[in-house]
C-alpha cells in the first residue's frame, strides 16, 4: 500500500509538514493507544472503544504539544500474525511507522500491568534504534498502581496518564516535546552524525587534533592560549563511512581566573557543547602532565553523563614516556573514578603519531555509552553480588535488595528495586556500581545507579 494510503481520510492541514517530527503511538491492542491519539491531537480523529483491533491503518494528525507543533501517528496493535493476512499486513504497516519515528510512545494498560507480551513488544521496540517513551494508561483512581511496573520495561521513567479523563496529558505533552530533537531539524536515522566534543584546558592541542582528523587547517592554531572563543562544529566522514559532527571548543580554565567579556562567553559555549555532544574528547597537554583543572573537566563530563576517552596530546615532545604514561593513569584512578577503565590514547596531531587510535576508540565508547543490558543478565549477576557482599545492616535492619533493571541507556542507568533499598548505603552503592562496570565491561562511562523502595512484581512470593 502507498504512504499516503495508511491516513485515508487525514485533512489538507494535517498534510502541510513533512518535516515534523514523527511521534508514533504503539502497543498492544485495546490498551487506548486511539484514545490517547485522540487527546493528544485535542480533537476526536480515532475511532475508539473497548472492542481490540478498531485501529488498522495507521492514522495521522498534525498537533502542537507544549508549543512544539509535531505529526501523531496512531498504529494498530502489534499482535503476531501470519504475514499474508490482514494482521499481519496491520503489523507490518504499524511497523513501518515506527521506522520512521522521531520518538515512539509505548502504551501499556495500568489496570492489566505489565505482560509478558508487553515485554516482547519492548525488546522488538528496542532493535529498531528510535527513542522510546514509556506511557502507562488507565492509570486513574486503582490503575496508578501498576504505573511503577512500567519501570520493567527499560526504558527510563515511565509516564501515568488516562488518556480517557485527561489526567497527566499536559506533563506527558512536556516530555514529549522536551526530547524532540529542536524545531526545524530534521534527521535522518542512518545518516545521524556522532557528536565527538573536544575539550581541555587552553592550549591542550584541541584544535589541531581537529586539523589533524579532517586533513585541512580549518582551525586557526598557535602558542597562544584563547585562540578559539566559540564553539564550532565541523561535519566528518571517516575513512569507515561513519559520520562524525565534530565539535571545537574554547580552552577551560578555574573558574576563578575566567575574565568577564568574551572569555567567560567562549566558557559557556563549551560547556553547552560538551552538555549536547556523545561523547567528549578530553585533551590534555602531556608535557604538562594532568592538573586539577583536567579532572574538574573530566568530574563534569561525568556529570552530564556523556562518554569519555583521554587524549594525551604533544606525545611527540614527551620524553620518558611510560613513566609519564603510568603516572598519569594512576592520577586517574584515584581522582576520577567515575570514568574508570576510559581510554588514555597518547598521540600527536602535529605528527601524526598515535592518531590512527583515536576515532576507533571514540566509536567505541559511544557503542558502551548506548549499550543495554538485558534484565535476565542483570538480575543474574546481583544475586552473584548479593552472595559474594550482602547489604550492611541499616538501624539494626538489613536492606533486601530484590531486582535490578536497565532503566536507560545514553549512560547506562539502572534502578535497583527491594525492602528499604533508599536506605542503601552510599559505600555498598559503590560496590554495586563497581560490580556492574566490571562484569559488563563498561569502562569510560559514567553509570547512573538508583535505588527505589517497591517490590519486584516478579518475584515469587516468600
Amino acid at each position: 500500500m502507498r504512504e499516503g494510503a495508511w491516513g485515508a481520510g487525514r485533512t489538507g492541514a494535517e498534510m502541510t509538514d513533512a518535516t515534523l517530527p514523527r511521534v508514533v503511538i504503539a502497543g498492544r491492542a485495546n490498551v487506548g493507544k486511539s484514545s490517547l491519539f485522540n487527546r493528544l491531537a485535542g480533537r476526536r480523529l480515532a475511532l475508539v472503544g473497548d472492542v481490540p483491533g478498531l485501529t488498522r491503518d495507521a492514522r495521522e494528525a498534525e498537533a502542537r504539544l507544549a508549543g512544539r507543533a509535531v505529526m501523531l501517528v496512531d498504529t494498530a496493535g502489534l499482535e503476531d500474525a501470519p504475514s499474508g493476512s490482514l494482521g499481519g499486513r496491520m503489523l507490518a504497516h504499524a511497523e513501518a511507522a515506527l521506522r520512521r519515528a522521531e520518538l515512539i510512545l509505548f502504551v501499556v494498560d495500568a489496570r492489566a500491568g505489565v505482560l509478558p507480551r508487553d515485554l516482547e513488544l519492548a525488546q522488538r521496540l528496542r532493535r529498531l534504534g528510535r527513542p522510546v517513551m514509556p506511557v502507562i494508561n488507565k492509570a486513574e483512581g486503582r490503575g496508578s498502581a501498576g504505573a511503577a511496573e512500567g519501570w520493567t520495561l527499560g526504558f527510563g521513567e515511565p509516564l501515568a496518564v488516562s488518556a480517557a479523563h485527561g489526567e497527566g496529558i499536559d506533563a506527558l505533552a512536556a516530555a514529549i516535546a522536551a526530547r524532540l530533537a529542536p524545531a526545524g531539524e530534521v534527521r535522518e536515522a542512518e545518516e545521524r552524525a556522532l557528536r565527538l566534543a573536544i575539550v581541555g584546558r587552553p592550549n591542550a592541542g584541541k584544535s589541531t587534533l581537529i586539523n589533524r582528523l579532517i586533513g585541512e587547517d580549518r582551525m586557526v592554531t598557535g602558542p597562544e592560549p584563547g585562540i578559539t572563543r566559540d564553539a564550532l562544529t565541523i561535519p566528518f566522514t571517516a575513512a569507515d563511512g561513519t559520520l562524525f559532527a565534530l565539535i571545537d571548543t574554547a580552552g577551560l580554565r578555574k573558574r576563578a581566573r575566567v575574565a568577564p567579556g568574551a572569555e567567560s562567553l567562549a566558557a559557556g559555549a563549551a560547556i553547552a557543547a560538551l552538555k549536547r555532544a556523545e561523547v567528549v574528547a578530553l585533551a590534555v597537554d602531556a608535557t604538562a602532565g594532568i592538573h586539577e583543572q583536567d579532572l574538574e573537566i573530566g568530574r563534569l563530563i561525568a556529570e552530564e553523563g556523556r562518554a569519555a576517552v583521554l587524549v594525551l596530546t604533544k606525545w611527540d615532545a614527551v620524553k620518558a614516556r611510560a613513566a609519564v604514561q603510568r603516572a598519569i593513569e594512576d592520577r586517574l584512578a584515584r581522582s576520577l573514578p567515575q570514568l574508570k577503565g576510559m581510554a588514555v590514547l597518547p598521540l600527536s596531531a602535529q605528527t601524526g603519531m598515535g592518531m590512527t587510535a583515536f576515532l576507533p576508540a571514540v566509536t567505541e565508547a559511544a557503542e558502551i555509552w548506548n549499550r543495554r543490558i538485558p534484565t535476565a543478565s542483570l538480575n543474574r549477576w546481583l544475586a552473584t553480588a548479593l552472595a559474594r557482599h550482602p547489604p550492611p545492616l541499616v538501624g539494626g535492619k538489613r536492606v533486601k535488595l530484590r531486582y535490578i533493571t536497565e532503566a536507560k541507556a545514553r549512560p547506562p542507568s539502572f534502578v535497583v528495586f527491594g525492602s528499604r533499598a533508599d536506605d542503601t548505603p552510599e559505600e555498598y552503592r559503590r560496590y554495586l556500581a563497581n560490580g556492574l562496570r566490571e562484569s559488563f565491561a563498561l569502562p569510560g562511562t559514567p553509570i547512573r545507579l538508583s535505588f527505589r523502595s517497591a517490590e519486584n512484581p516478579y518475584a515469587p512470593a516468600e
